[in-house]
């Protein structure tokens, strides 16, 4: 990695929280993946944008982070910075029934935040294992619920650099996609409108989902999550199974058998096997069934 840059960021951000070579593994659900070039972690907005100017005006690559629950890092790691913003994860109340989250904030947080200042209709997040800067650049959404329905606005710093306010409208929802990641925008913050409701009801419904994830998802191992979109008029999970492919594995990466749309780090995977597998099975379920299966997951890095 460049030493001009690296020199450069640490007079913006604080030496600890800049890393060189530091190993992915440590930061995505899948646990597999090589190092980044460098890693850095902005404490505050302000240190944001500084460092993302400067990237910019270096043309080095780079890749935001969240909490690296929808992403597959190759075994070769990436050359190239990427910003993680674990810590803007400030979450507070703007009025009787608005959230204010920074992007670096955790979905089960932001519904136990939610819950304890009883403000319903963010429950369906509370199990989405990710961050809301990432839920708002896929519609993140699980039980019925999206982030389309409580999202007012969406802050974010644009590649020219300005910080722009993003309406719900111009947000340009739609099935697992957003107008942030087309446009390269970066989430720094989110408004949620929420609704009053009654505590106890609150963690029933939170309560209730987290046994259905229990008992549908293999939350027991390492994943990403359900692994591919659901194909229009069927469910990727049943094309799967029908596909005979329920635990099919490539060395330590395997379709769960508790649920087929995941893929999980069954016994210490690689990224290739895993990156491997999915290539599998979408080549194997588009035999089946003629559908062709298009993954969730982010690559990042060379595959």
């Amino acid at each position: 990695m460049n030493e001009v840059l690296c020199n450069a960021i640490e007079q913006i951000v604080s030496a600890s929280n800049v890393l060189k070579n530091e190993p992915m593994s440590r930061h995505t659900t899948f646990r597999s993946g090589g190092p980044a070039s460098l890693f850095i972690r902005p404490e505050n907005k302000d240190q944001l944008v500084e460092v993302m100017a400067l990237i910019r005006k270096l043309g080095t690559d780079f890749f935001v982070l969240g909490n690296g629950s929808n992403l597959l890092v190759s075994d070769e790691g990436f050359d190239g910075v990427v910003i993680s913003l674990s810590n803007l994860n400030d979450i507070s109340l703007k009025g009787d029934h608005t959230i204010l989250a920074e992007a670096g904030a955790l979905n089960s947080q932001i519904a136990a935040f939610a819950r304890d200042n009883e403000l319903k209709n963010f429950e369906f997040a509370a199990g989405i294992p990710g961050t809301i800067g990432g839920a708002m650049i896929m519609n993140a959404g699980a039980y019925g619920g999206e982030m389309k329905l409580v999202t007012k606005s969406v802050t974010v710093l644009s590649p020219e650099g300005e910080i722009m306010v993003l309406d719900n409208d111009s947000m340009e929802f739609g099935y697992r996609s957003s107008a942030i990641k087309g446009r390269g925008y970066i989430v720094i913050s989110v408004l949620l409108s929420l609704k009053k409701g009654k505590k106890e009801t609150i963690i029933q419904n939170m309560q209730e989902l987290a046994a259905k994830r229990r008992e549908k998802q293999p939350l027991e191992f390492p994943s990403a999550g359900s692994t591919f979109k659901r194909p229009e008029g069927y469910f990727a999970g049943k094309l799967i199974e029908d596909a005979g492919l329920r635990g099919f594995s490539v060395g330590g990466a395997a379709v769960s058998e508790k649920h087929c749309g995941f893929v999980i780090n069954k016994d210490n995977a690689t990224s290739a096997q895993i990156y491997e597998l999915i290539s599998e099975v979408k080549r194997r379920v588009y035999e089946n069934s003629g559908v062709k299966l298009e993954p969730e997951v982010i690559m990042l890095g060379k595959f």
